[in-house]
């Protein structure tokens, strides 16, 4: 199988770091195929602009858009981890899926409104918290991360959610539930994959 992690963390000594590192090497265990898009690392720019927009309007995907979009291509699963910052995905992943996820591409309005064309692929989000999960569980936030993420990005194009994993009150717990953390995520690529 195809993986595609779509990484956004700017700290390679994040916890987000080691569920991907944890990840990638469950997957390649397992034979998969694994391609990383480690967004800081490989300096995508989030900002959808002007030029984009042109760009498109004219038929042309500017090449960095394209490069991500061959990615998505290729993929069978699309993995996508990341921190929960001011409820919701930080900047530079929000900015990927405006700028990757065209119309054309991962879209399209015809006759009877939108047509998912990413139709075949799974998605696996795994995010952190810094709040515990009875605070998340209180306000409903679980639901309203999913709506936007599950529902409003992966379901409007196509893609299959597997499951969203929500690791919580990550820069509190001790090292001890943080490996517990990992845990899951191995149990996860075994039970799925």
């Amino acid at each position: 199988m195809k993986n595609l992690i779509v990484y956004a963390h700017p700290n390679p000594k994040s916890f987000n770091h080691a569920i991907l590192e944890t990840l990638q090497g469950e997957l390649l265990e397992r034979g998969h195929d694994v391609r990383v898009r480690d967004l800081y690392k490989i300096g995508f720019n989030p900002v959808l602009s002007s030029y984009d927009f042109e760009m498109l309007a004219q038929g042309t995907v500017p090449p960095d858009i394209h490069e991500e979009q061959e990615h998505i291509s290729w993929a069978d699963v699309i993995i996508t981890i990341y921190p929960v910052w001011w409820t919701g995905l930080p900047a530079m992943l929000k900015g990927y899926f405006d700028r990757v996820l065209t119309s054309g591409f991962a879209y399209a309005y015809g006759e009877n409104g939108p047509e998912q064309l990413l139709k075949g692929k799974r998605g696996v989000f795994f995010t952190t918290q810094g709040n515990p999960r009875e605070a998340y569980t209180a306000s409903h936030m679980f639901d309203a991360m999913k709506k936007t993420t599950d529902e409003g990005i992966y379901a409007f194009t196509g893609i299959e959610t597997i499951d969203h994993i929500f690791f919580t009150s990550v820069p509190s717990v001790d090292d001890e539930k943080r490996r517990e953390y990992l845990e899951e995520v191995k149990s996860f690529v075994h039970t799925v994959f």
